[in-house]
């Protein structure tokens, strides 16, 4: 895209690079993930294991690649479901005014009065670990910042002269609400989402930490580093590695979601 600032190339960079690394894993990966050979266990990186094996011998790299996956699954299932919750929940609310509002708003409120992070953590402990209970909790707990934002775009719509015109034409129900409404909230929920997907992955990343996200033994970057962690000062790469790999991959989509502010507001002008 034209415009591009170096921080929004770099996050697509970064986000092109690990979608590619997700696809090509079967081809790419050293080996088996879950291949164990204790004799090797807990080696440094070197040139047969690039970062080293773990406590079962296991080569880090290939678990890293592998790892990936679950990541990116769980960041797309969630998005593309609690995006559009949210954005229906907020237009309805927005536009429809009344009890309508005010019983959404209160449901939205409620939710966001708590910790996104705190409420999925309780959600996952009573649903219990894996990624459809992770996926589950982090929809129910993050679609209230999509209904404000679209609550707030539609209230500010609904009485413009372009919605007036589309209701004397005889536009009106979903046609009006999807068709007219829907497409204006856009530039800001990209912006939103993309923010959302790097907190998607810190949250995915602390419940595998605690061991409620992917049941082991398949790789997951939390996992990993929760594993690496206690054995961090003799084996740093064990953490490392992993820790190396939320953090950039966090910080590509909070690049690209500066990048999309800003070419919002070179648009706008």
């Amino acid at each position: 895209m034209s415009g591009q600032t170096p921080a929004a190339r770099f996050g697509l960079i970064v986000v092109a690079m690990w979608l590619a690394v997700v696809l090509a894993a079967p081809w790419i990966s050293p080996y088996h993930p879950l291949l164990q050979h204790i004799a090797d266990r807990l080696q440094p990186p070197g040139r047969l294991h690039w970062l080293g094996t773990d406590s079962l011998g296991r080569d880090v790299l290939s678990r890293l690649i592998y790892g990936a996956r679950p990541t990116f699954i769980l960041a797309v299932g969630v998005a593309t479901l609690m995006a559009p919750i949210g954005l229906t929940l907020g237009i309805a609310s927005g536009y429809f005014g009344g009890w309508i509002d005010r019983m959404l708003s209160g449901v939205t409120n409620i939710v966001m009065a708590f910790p996104q992070l705190i409420l999925a953590l309780a959600l996952v402990g009573v649903l219990g670990p894996g990624l459809p209970n992770v996926a589950l909790a982090l929809i129910l707990t993050g679609w209230p910042a999509y209904a404000r934002l679209a609550r707030a775009e539609t209230q500010l719509l609904r009485r413009t002269d372009y919605i007036a015109a589309a209701e004397m034409l005889g536009i009106g129900g979903p046609r009006l609400l999807f068709g007219h409404l829907l497409p204006a909230c856009i530039p800001a929920l990209r912006v939103r989402l993309a923010l959302d997907l790097a907190a998607i992955i810190l949250a995915a990343a602390a419940l595998g930490y605690l061991g409620l996200g992917v049941r082991p033994p398949t790789p997951e970057w939390g996992s990993m580093v929760a594993e690496g962690g206690r054995v961090v000062f003799d084996q740093w790469w064990l953490a490392a590695a992993p820790g190396m790999s939320i953090f950039l991959l966090s910080l590509a989509f909070n690049c690209l979601a500066d990048g999309l502010r800003g070419s919002g507001e070179r648009h706008v002008g």
